[in-house]
């Protein structure tokens, strides 16, 4: 077991020193090729009467410079990676010491409609979802998102080996964040996949033949004028002559370019990131999958997006002015640079849709192997076929600090229904939220904030937040009651869900509320349902007497030396000390 406060440390140093060591070189060739341009430029100075010499020396002055700006620029890129690399573990090191809230909340991915999304600080500020994400690519995003509200309990433990894999792997998963965020994209995958789908190719064969026929007779041409067998001028007639033939299909390449120059970027990140997956040897099943989809023929994915990206920039020198003029009019280059790039999409694009899917598959997963990574003293539910749906010693809430957390033991069977009482601030409404994260957790494979957790898998519904809609002219009643038919048409089609409910009914009067309350829990009790209600209607709790699957827990308060004091922890019984009475008086509202 690594330290993680050790290791983020670890490697920011390593990474700020690196920058550092990369920055000296930088400024070494710097040195060096204003030296070279400066000596190259004495040099023909001093030799520009004998030509022969001054032409070897601009060349060899020229390489040299050239390698020396290569060498800079490869230089450059390895530094910025290591700056980013830094700080992804600065980054790592202010999430856990609690300062996240600055971090992208994804409040736009709550969903009303959805089974539980709104209700359990899955997103939001302050939510699972600000914590934990470490994605770096949209897609990645939105695929993480997918795996936050999917509901989905197959496969649970094909989920938690490849977690484990990665979570051990924390030097890859940043090397793949470092790279993926050094390509800055703006055009979404989804709409080049799109765009590839649709494409239809209006280039022959025989028309790439003819651009390789008339670049042949453009090099004799240009040939016999120089060597003034024929006029010269007739080199410029065959340039006017290739523009013409590139200018017929100039409409349809511009729409082209116009496609491609959206997707050049994204395409170039995708197959950094496809090299990294390719290259990383995998144990789990689920993460070889992922690796065999971008296989294709023997050839690696990252090589074809390769070859995409290069036939993408060769389009690109159209915008070059001298490019675009002469290597049309003599190579009809605009025209065959095209027929490589359709070949490509004909021969590619119902592939890419899978080797995008991959990439954003592992960003997602990095981001569940790294909270994995920062919480080793979690535990992955053991996944069971029995009655039990839950049984956790010291369960708590992920998100809390564990130095001021206070655990419960926690053990709930099939087709129970628990009714839980307690105080104003008791920890009702945390205690439902801690168990809905347990159970959104091991569904996606993660480890629980427990120290033992045997688990059943179970979807989950919940109705702890319902909002009035002035849109939809719908009051808070109305919306209350059309989440809890939701959940009583979701458990009569399928009984394998969780229930959380949180004060329901709060929009009439108690005594309407009581009745509604009671009847509504012997209606999931009579479906078979299995969950949880939190409620400050003691007379709820009377139904554990006359009905077997309920039981009653509860969250006690006490008043000690005029003075409220709580220890949040789940008792089997009734609340018998209610506090807002108290409250009033001591915060002299009344």
């Amino acid at each position: 077991m690594k330290d993680t406060i050790s290791f983020y440390n670890t490697q920011l140093k390593t990474h700020t020193i690196e920058a550092k060591h990369i920055y000296k070189k930088m400024s070494l060739l710097s040195v060096l090729r204003l030296t070279v341009f400066g000596l190259t430029g004495l040099g023909i100075y001093l030799t520009y009467q004998n030509w022969q010499i001054a032409i070897v020396i601009a060349v060899s002055g020229i390489a040299v410079f050239l390698f020396l700006l290569s060498r800079y620029t490869d230089l450059k890129l390895k530094r910025e990676l290591h700056k980013r690399l830094a700080l992804i573990n600065e980054e790592e090191l202010k999430v856990a010491s609690g300062d996240f809230h600055n971090r992208a909340d994804g409040k736009s991915f709550q969903n009303p409609s959805h089974a539980y999304s709104l209700d359990i600080d899955l997103f939001g500020r302050g939510s699972f979802f600000q914590y934990i994400n470490r994605t770096t690519i949209k897609e990645g995003t939105q695929t993480l998102v997918n795996c936050l509200m999917a509901n989905d309990i197959t496969n649970i433990e094909a989920r938690q080996n490849a977690i484990k894999e990665l979570a051990n792997e924390p030097e890859w998963r940043q090397y793949y964040s470092g790279v993926a965020q050094g390509v800055k994209v703006e055009h979404s995958a989804i709409s080049i996949i799109e765009w590839l789908k649709s494409y239809k190719p209006f280039l022959s064969v025989t028309l790439y033949w003819l651009t390789i026929g008339f670049t042949m007779a453009s090099v004799i041409i240009l040939a016999l004028g120089i060597t003034e067998i024929i006029p010269i001028k007739y080199a410029g007639y065959w340039l006017l002559f290739g523009l013409a033939i590139t200018g017929r299909f100039l409409k349809s390449i511009n729409h082209v370019a116009q496609n491609t120059e959206k997707a050049k970027d994204t395409f170039r990140q995708y197959a950094l990131l496809l090299k990294e997956i390719e290259q990383k040897q995998f144990q789990s099943e689920l993460l070889q999958q992922h690796q065999q989809k971008i296989q294709s023929e023997g050839e690696k994915a990252s090589q074809i997006f390769t070859k995409f990206s290069k036939a993408l920039d060769a389009l690109d020198n159209r915008n070059n002015f001298i490019s675009a003029i002469f290597g049309n009019g003599y190579l009809l280059w605009d025209i065959r640079q095209t027929y490589y790039i359709e070949q490509w999409i004909k021969k590619y694009a119902h592939k890419v849709e899978d080797w995008f899917d991959v990439v954003t598959f592992f960003d997602a997963y990095n981001t569940l192997g790294n909270y994995a990574f920062n919480h080793q003293e979690f535990t992955y539910p053991e996944i069971i076929a029995e009655n039990t749906i839950i049984k956790a010693k010291d369960l708590g809430h992920p998100l809390l600090n564990s130095e001021k957390r206070i655990d419960s033991d926690l053990e709930l069977l099939q087709e129970q229904f628990f009714i839980v009482t307690g105080a104003n601030m008791a920890g009702k409404s945390t205690f439902l939220r801690t168990v809905a994260l347990h159970i959104v957790m091991a569904n996606m494979g993660l480890p629980v904030c427990a120290t033992e957790s045997i688990y059943k898998p179970i979807k989950l519904i919940t109705s702890m937040r319902t909002t009035d809609s002035l849109t939809d002219d719908s009051s808070y009643f109305f919306s209350e009651l059309t989440r809890l038919k939701l959940i009583v048409d979701t458990i009569a089609e399928d009984k394998n869900y969780f229930v959380i409910l949180d004060e329901i009914l709060k929009g009439t009067n108690s005594t309407d509320k009581a009745i509604g309350s009671r009847k509504f829990v012997e209606k999931l009790v009579g479906q078979k349902a299995t969950g949880i209600i939190a409620t400050h209607d003691l007379s709820l709790t009377e139904i554990e007497t006359e009905l077997e699957a309920v039981k009653n827990y509860y969250f006690d308060a006490e008043i000690k030396n005029d003075e409220l004091f709580f220890d949040y922890k789940l008792k089997k019984g009734v609340c018998q000390n209610m506090n807002a009475s108290f409250l009033l008086k001591k915060m002299e509202i009344v």
